[in-house]
C-alpha cells in the first residue's frame, strides 16, 4: 500500500525540482493526467483497504482513464468545445468520493468499528 505513496511523493519532489517547462498548449493534457494519476492513487487505496485490490484493473484503469480523457480534450480541441471540463468534472468527484471513503474506512478502524 505504501509503493504508490512513496511513488507519488518521490514524483512531486522530481517534478519541484526539475526544470523541465511544459508548453502553454499541454496544460490541459496535463491536468487531466495528473487528475487520472490522483484518481486511480486513491482508487487503489480504497480497493486495498476494501480488500478487493487487483493490479491488472489498476493498471488497465490508468492507461484506460488516461487515453479517453486525452481523447476528449483532443477531441474537444480540434471541435472548439472545451471537452476536457467533463473529464476534470468526472475524476474530481471520483477523487473525493474515494477519498471520503478511505477516510471513513480508517476512522472505523481507528475507533474500533464504531463509526458507521
Amino acid at each position: 500500500m505504501w509503493l504508490p505513496i512513496i511513488g507519488l511523493i518521490v514524483g512531486i519532489i522530481l517534478g519541484l525540482y526539475s526544470k523541465i517547462n511544459v508548453p502553454v498548449e499541454y496544460i490541459n493534457y496535463l491536468s487531466i493526467a495528473v487528475l487520472a494519476a490522483l484518481d486511480t492513487l486513491f482508487g487503489g487505496i480504497r480497493s486495498h483497504l476494501q480488500g478487493s485490490f487487483d493490479i491488472s484493473v489498476f493498471v488497465s484503469g490508468f492507461f484506460f482513464n488516461t487515453l479517453l480523457a486525452a481523447g476528449l480534450a483532443f477531441l474537444g480541441v480540434h471541435l472548439g468545445v472545451d471537452l476536457y471540463l467533463a473529464a476534470i468534472f468526472a475524476f474530481g468527484v471520483r477523487l473525493f468520493n474515494n477519498i471520503a471513503v478511505i477516510r471513513r474506512i480508517l476512522i472505523n478502524r481507528w475507533s474500533g468499528g464504531k463509526v458507521n
